[in-house]
Formats: C-alpha cells, sequence, structure tokens
C-alpha cells in the first residue's frame, strides 16, 4: 500500500510537472532535452577523508579508494531513464575511520522530467532528485559516515 502510494505521488508530481505553462498564455515545453544521454559516476562522496584502501592517500571520495565502483544513468528521449550502480556499505571501525566494501548491483528504471536546475526520476526511490550543474548531476543525500554525502554523474563524451 505505501509503494502504491508513493507511485500514486510520483504520478501526480509528473503530470503536474508537464502540465504547467507560463502565465502569458502560450505553453512551454519546461522539459531541459540537455540531460538526455549517458551519465557515469564520477564521485561517491562521504563527508571526510578515508584511507580505504590503505595506500597512504586519503580521499572524500570513495571512487578513489575502492575500484569496484561503477555506476551509469542513461536518460533517454522517449522520458524514461535507466540506471546500474554499485552498491557500497560502510561500516564504523574505530577512532573516525570506516570499512567500506561493493556488494550488489542496484539497477531501476523509471520516467524523468527536468527543468532547468533538476532531473527529477520517477519509479524509484534510488535516486529522485538530482541538481544539474553544468556537464554534472548531483544526487546530494546529505548524510555524514557512515552515509553518503553526495554521488556525482558526468556526461559520457560522445
Amino acid at each position: 500500500m505505501k509503494k502504491l502510494r508513493k507511485a500514486c505521488l510520483y504520478l501526480f508530481v509528473f503530470a503536474l510537472v508537464l502540465s504547467c505553462s507560463n502565465d502569458d498564455g502560450g505553453s512551454t515545453n519546461t522539459t531541459n532535452l540537455q540531460v538526455i544521454g549517458l551519465w557515469d559516476l564520477a564521485e561517491v562522496n562521504v563527508s571526510s577523508s578515508q584511507d580505504i584502501d590503505m595506500d597512504g592517500s586519503l580521499s572524500s571520495n570513495l571512487m578513489d579508494e575502492l575500484e569496484c565502483i561503477s555506476g551509469t544513468l542513461l536518460i533517454d528521449g522517449d522520458m524514461v531513464w535507466t540506471f546500474e550502480q554499485t552498491n557500497v556499505s560502510i561500516t564504523a571501525i574505530t577512532n573516525g575511520h570506516f570499512f567500506a566494501q561493493c556488494s550488489s548491483t542496484v539497477v531501476a528504471t523509471g520516467a524523468w522530467a527536468s527543468s532547468e536546475t533538476e532531473v527529477v526520476l520517477q519509479g524509484s526511490d534510488l535516486l529522485g532528485t538530482l541538481s544539474i550543474s553544468g556537464d554534472r548531476l548531483i544526487k546530494n543525500v546529505g548524510d555524514d559516515l557512515p552515509g553518503i554525502r553526495s554521488y556525482v554523474y558526468v556526461r559520457r563524451a560522445e
């Protein structure tokens, strides 16, 4: 029942975004077609730098520390998105140090809508709303360790 309510809410928001027009009487398409394309996961940021791979170099981007992290997000012109990404689990050890490891692969798909500043990915709780910053899409989570602060995707060069 809870999932049905969320799905209805997402559909309502999606319909609302697509049905809006400006006040001058003319309709405008608010969809930002610049987001269409293939996006690669470039950063999985945490709140404080760690040396998970124990190479003597600290980084707040877990992709610098774990080679097993990967992810792609396809946003297509048919208003459908597809997503595949490595799930990362983080465990506190002691003294501000953490253990992180890759686990399963997460796959999701759904519908999308966008504006000049954000992309709303509907159909899954995994991504939700991503902000657009140039050639980057950013999913701000905001958690402190042992959680993730943000995921950053960059457009794949064609």
